[in-house]
């Protein structure tokens, strides 16, 4: 693991003001590279974004896309309990065997795009706290999933994405984007597992009982990650910012992660710069997350799976992205006439 360099979250969020920018030198070579390729202007649309995205990041105006890495965090929430999960808090553990046996739609995506995938599972015989009662975690149980996930992201990585698996934790995704954002709990919860009506209320009043009884934090992003927010959540911060501190491009996956994601962009505007979503959930919130966030997803394939999955699923995008930028030819190269 690598060295983490905060040890609380005080020194986490000094971390987030500090973070650094795309390399402007790289991001202008790609440009310009893309202004010589053999296509009309603008023939690629976001494919020609993407390229200078990438590259921007990873400070090479040709680059390639070699050790992409997909992370499932798995965490188990107290709130499962109220009833907000067409599933048993079991199934957190049960999926994460067959995540490690190979057997997950992740694994498949993961495969298929060249991904290395790792699975961390955090305290999943110790559930976080239900919220409705008092803080799903303390400062320090919250503090250590952060420093979890940011020690996840491999050292060769140059592509990350975050994906999770947590019963009950599209209600906590719910919790936090409703208290970051404003709105009734019900414009936030889903159907998540395919709940049904009665326990899609339960839901509602769950996040309506945390955004009650958490009122006076409400204002403070990492404290209504601790308060309301789960272990995976917490990590999926983490991961984020690692990315972030290494210049390592993030494709965004659903509801879940997105609303980990929010936490970093409330605490610091412009802390998910490095950051595309890769695509748009089913889970009915997600886009309303999207907008608030600032991000234009790039699949919409009706998606609700969590996993990283949607996510995952982008990697071929962005491979074809920099296939075209780095691999075509230029109009000089190619002994084509330039317009």
């Amino acid at each position: 693991m690598q060295d983490i360099p905060f040890s609380s979250l005080s020194e986490f969020l000094e971390l987030l003001r500090e973070l650094p920018g795309p390399d402007a030198t790289a991001k202008a070579a790609a440009e310009r590279r893309n202004g010589t390729l053999t296509k009309p202007p603008v023939a690629l649309g976001r494919l020609e974004e993407l390229a200078i995205w990438f590259a921007s990041w990873r400070g090479d105006p040709r680059p390639l896309l070699r050790n992409p890495q997909v992370v499932v965090f798995a965490g188990n929430h107290g709130v499962a309990l109220r009833g907000v999960s067409a599933f048993p808090a079991e199934v957190t553990a049960q999926m994460v065997t067959n995540f490690e046996a190979g057997g997950a739609a992740i694994n498949q995506l993961a495969a298929c795009f060249g991904a290395r995938l790792d699975v961390v599972a955090l305290d999943l015989d110790r559930p976080t706290g239900d919220f409705t009662r008092g803080p799903a975690m303390s400062a320090d149980e919250c503090l250590e999933a952060l420093r979890r996930g940011y020690g996840a992201v491999g050292a060769d990585t140059d592509l990350f994405i975050a994906g999770d698996m947590g019963i009950g934790n599209t209600t906590a995704a719910a919790a936090i984007a409703a208290a970051l954002l404003g709105g009734a709990p019900e414009e936030w919860v889903g159907r998540g597992t395919g709940i049904n009506d009665a326990a899609l209320r339960l839901k509602a009043q769950a996040v309506a009982s945390g955004l009650s009884g958490h009122r006076d934090v409400l204002d403070r992003p990492l404290e209504v990650l601790c308060r309301l927010g789960g272990r995976e959540l917490a990590a999926i911060a983490g991961a984020i910012a690692a990315a972030r501190m290494r210049r390592i491009p993030v494709l965004l996956d659903g509801f879940i992660c997105c609303a980990a994601a929010l936490v970093l962009h409330r605490a610091a505007p412009g802390a998910l710069d490095h950051a595309i979503a890769g695509h748009l959930s089913a889970e009915g919130a997600h886009g309303r997350l999207l907008e608030a966030l600032g991000k234009r997803p790039l699949l919409d394939l009706g998606m609700r799976l969590g996993e990283g999955s949607g996510a995952a699923l982008a990697i071929g995008v962005v491979r074809g992205a920099l296939a075209c930028h780095s691999g075509m030819a230029t109009f000089a190269e190619a002994g084509v006439s330039d317009a």
